[in-house]
C-alpha cells in the first residue's frame, strides 16, 4: 500500500498532523518551481542557505526524527560527540554539492515524506516516547512523544519554507504567497 492510499484512510489527529505537514511541504517545494539546478544552489542573502540546501536539510531532519520515533535516540547519535568532520558533513546539508540536482533533491524529499506519512498512519501510539539524544540544545533527560516529534517536523518545515520564500524572492522576485 502506498503512502497516498494508506494516509487517505487516516482520520482524526493523525490526519490533522499529516495535513499540516503536507501544507508546509508544499510551500517549501513550491519555492523551487521553474528553477535550474544552478539557481537552486545559489545563495541570495548573507546566509549560507540556498533553496536546494534547505530542502536537503529538511529531508535530513525529517528522516532523522522519524528514525527517532522508530528507534529512539540511537537513530540520531550523540551530538555532543560530533567531530569537525561530522559538523562539516552536516553543513553540506545546507548547500547543493557538485553533481546534485534539484530533481534529485526533490525526489529524495518526496521519498522521505512518503515514509513519514506511512509511519504516522501506522503508528500504534502517538504517545510513545523516547529520551532525546544528547545535544547541547536539548534539556537533559527530556523525552519526546511521537506526537511532539511530528509537531516539531511540521514547525521545522514551516520555518524553512519561510526561509525559502525569502531566498526565492531575493533570487528572482517570485513569491510563494501574495
Amino acid at each position: 500500500m502506498n503512502a497516498t492510499t494508506n494516509t487517505a484512510l487516516t482520520t482524526g489527529e493523525r490526519a490533522d498532523l499529516l495535513e499540516a505537514l503536507a501544507k508546509q511541504r508544499h510551500f517549501l517545494r513550491f519555492t523551487t518551481r521553474d528553477l535550474t539546478d544552478e539557481q537552486a544552489g545559489q545563495r541570495t542573502t548573507v546566509s549560507e542557505l540556498c533553496l536546494g540546501g534547505l530542502i536537503k536539510h529538511v529531508t535530513s531532519v525529517e528522516r532523522n526524527w522519524v528514525g527517532f520515533i522508530q528507534k529512539g535516540p540511537s537513530a540520531m547519535g550523540d551530538f555532543t560527540a560530533m567531530t569537525e568532520d561530522d559538523w562539516a558533513r552536516r553543513a553540506d546539508e545546507f548547500r547543493m554539492l557538485p553533481g546534485e540536482t534539484l530533481a534529485g533533491v526533490l525526489a529524495d524529499y518526496a521519498e522521505t515524506a512518503d515514509r513519514t506519512d506511512e509511519l504516522v498512519a501506522a503508528l500504534p501510539d502517538l504517545d510513545a516516547a523516547h529520551p532525546l539524544p544528547k545535544a547541547p540544545w536539548f534539556e537533559a533527560e527530556a523525552q519526546w512523544s511521537a506526537r511532539r516529534v511530528l509537531l516539531h517536523i511540521v514547525a521545522e518545515t514551516a520555518q524553512h519554507a519561510g526561509h525559502a520564500d525569502i531566498i526565492r524572492e531575493s533570487l528572482d522576485g517570485a513569491k510563494s504567497m501574495g
